[in-house]
């Protein structure tokens, strides 16, 4: 699975807008569409804030790093 993949899954499995989803995690409206369209992937600080959001709401996925 993508990271792109891997965000609209999250989010989608939560039910939370592309923008709900960046105010959770601190970041724009437009990184979050980016992300998406896998246009662009977070800095490893970044991509650590997802991971754990994503344990703490009981997502997990196979090729999870140890944030």
């Amino acid at each position: 699975m993508t990271f792109a993949e891997k965000v609209k899954f999250a989010r989608m499995k939560l039910l939370l807008s592309q923008e709900a989803l960046a105010n959770e995690l601190g970041v724009s409206l437009p990184t979050i569409t980016r992300w998406e369209k896998g246009n662009r992937t977070p800095q490893a600080m970044t991509s650590g804030k997802f991971y754990m959001f994503c344990e703490k709401n009981g997502i997990k996925f196979d090729d999870m790093k140890n944030f």
